[in-house]
């Protein structure tokens, strides 16, 4: 995926006047979401959470890119309303069940039950999951080198959570950068939105059967993929050479600093060091190389965009009010659905 997570000025003008039209019909208006929204109902909620991802990271050192991957994958369908953690039952398939997302690491989904576990003990019926899962990626960033960015709340969790809906919600490593440019479109993320959001494989790992046609038999004239650094190459070849009796093997996405959030990943492109074709294509097309370049000679403008563009995904068709619920438990409903 590529992000497997129009124009910025559009979206806050209309998120702005829709803030504005709450105010001036406060009767029939949703409440907009604020950064202090638990500050009177719950308020150890921002210690709660920061403890327990700084456990759960400290044991488990791939728990932020498993969060944040675990967001992306949330919000880009039915919008930020933790749709993706609902378990399946022999009612319904839910989206976590689809092929998609079975590659999002289960301790993405340990990490939020263990924050609304603590919560529940603490504050029950308050907090909910999806507020949960935007704090969580926001403080696991932050934790692992990346920006610090405000995050508002006062979402509510989704009363719906569909397998079948999942196909061509999200980009795939298949695809070409025209395609996946149309699919953020659709999503009103912009190009640099895009950009940006893909730096997140600055952390986090992909396994072999997402890149292993770039390294065994790329083509007729080429084993490998020409695009590829040939001794990354060699060593990828290595690592996946018995990928399809043992499909767990992956690799880093970012060789360089597997652990740290930073501009390595854009980096890395230029030096053919990309992972997924999809990120290498990021080199090679007009539209994105001018911001890889940037991103990669700018660390701090890539924080600051990257800040940006999480808390525009952060507010994508957020529900309040009576459009969703305070889940008791964030793996299900609180009336079972027949």
């Amino acid at each position: 995926m590529a992000f497997h997570f129009h124009s910025h000025s559009h979206f806050l003008l209309f998120f702005f006047l829709t803030a504005g039209l709450a105010l001036l019909f406060p009767s029939t208006a949703e409440p907009h979401l604020t950064e202090n929204y638990y500050e009177k109902t719950c308020p150890k909620f921002n210690d709660i959470v920061q403890q327990v991802v700084t456990d759960k990271q400290i044991a488990t050192p791939t728990t932020a890119a498993a969060v944040l991957r675990l967001f992306f994958h949330d919000c880009v369908l039915e919008g930020c309303d933790a749709s993706l953690l609902i378990a399946s039952n022999s009612f319904n398939k839910a989206e976590r069940d689809h092929d998609t997302n079975l590659n999002i690491p289960g301790d993405g989904f340990d990490t939020i039950a263990r924050i609304k576990t603590s919560l529940e003990l603490q504050c029950p019926g308050v907090v909910s999951c999806a507020d949960i899962i935007s704090a969580a990626a926001r403080n696991l960033v932050n934790m692992v080198g990346g920006p610090h960015y405000r995050v508002s709340f006062g979402r509510k969790d989704g009363l719906v959570s569909r397998a079948d809906r999942v196909d061509g919600h999200y980009a795939k490593t298949n695809m070409t950068i025209s395609e996946i440019i149309n699919l953020f479109a659709s999503k009103n993320l912009s190009v640099q939105d895009m950009v940006v959001l893909s730096g997140a494989h600055t952390i986090g790992f992909s396994h072999c059967k997402e890149f292993s046609n770039r390294i065994f038999n790329f083509s007729k004239t080429s084993d490998i993929d020409p695009t590829l650094n040939a001794n990354f190459a060699k060593g990828l070849k290595n690592l996946c050479a018995n990928y399809t009796s043992n499909p767990g093997m992956s690799a880093f996405n970012d060789v360089m600093t597997p652990g740290k959030f930073d501009n390595m990943y854009f980096r890395n492109l230029q030096r053919g060091l990309g992972l997924l074709s999809t990120d290498q294509a990021l080199m090679a097309d007009e539209r994105t190389k001018p911001l890889v370049d940037l991103y990669a000679s700018n660390e701090q403008k890539f924080f600051e965009d990257f800040a940006q563009s999480m808390i525009k995904v952060s507010l994508m068709n957020v529900k309040t009010g009576k459009h969703g619920e305070v889940r008791r438990r964030c793996d299900s409903f609180n009336n079972l659905k027949t």
